[in-house]
């Protein structure tokens, strides 16, 4: 039985990894992916995350991988299909074993809503962001369209205008608070209601 089953292997479940093994606790890492990481390994550049500036996310990711290999971290590459409790105990089921444990960490991470339009994937993290937060500023300056409504609302829109961003598709009845709650930032140029993106493309553009 092991004291601690993590399930995920992204930032947060080797962090998890990480102080579970400083606290001697017996743990299992499982990961969907041959590659620890999560999303950050498909990120051109990580310019926000302290001490480590202009790193890209597929050395970082492998910075905390081996960070948790250092302190002996276990890791088995496998799909979890469920998760059982019997008399106390948890049980997490993968498609090759079945694993007791006094404890899961749920680090399953999340999956960028996407428009499915011809070019997107290809100019993912060249030139298409899914965070105005993280990625404004590789931006400032240029022209920019924001698409959709993003679940932070204003935090997002605000990050987003203030990062210079001249463009934005926007959901009517959040335009009329939003230019009311952001008057000493630039506005956008242009707001367009009821269109359905088709297409992206443009060169491939590294974040500077």
């Amino acid at each position: 039985m092991y004291d601690i089953i993590i399930i995920g292997s992204g930032p947060a479940g080797l962090a998890a990894a990480i102080y579970g093994q400083r606290a001697g606790l017996s743990l299992l890492v499982i990961e969907k992916q041959p590659m620890s990481g999560g999303q950050i390994i498909n990120t051109y550049e990580v310019d926000n995350y302290p001490g480590l500036q202009g790193m890209d996310g597929f050395e970082l990711a492998t910075k905390f991988r081996t960070h948790a290999d250092a302190l002996g971290a276990s890791f088995v590459t496998e799909v979890v299909r469920g998760i059982e409790t019997v008399d106390g105990c948890h049980f997490v089921v993968t498609d090759q074993n079945r694993y007791e444990t006094r404890t899961i960490v749920l680090a399953t991470g999340a999956v960028h809503r996407k428009l499915g339009v011809p070019g997107e994937d290809a100019l993912s993290g060249m030139g298409v962001s899914y965070c105005a937060t993280c990625d404004g500023a590789f931006f400032r300056g240029k022209d920019v369209a924001v698409i959709g409504l993003p679940d932070r609302r204003l935090g997002e829109k605000t990050a987003a205008v203030v990062e210079g961003k001249e463009g934005m598709t926007c959901t009517r009845e959040e335009i009329e608070m939003f230019c009311n709650e952001l008057p000493r930032y630039k506005r956008p140029r242009e707001i367009i209601f009821h269109e359905i993106p088709r297409n992206a493309t443009g060169k491939i553009e590294k974040p500077k």
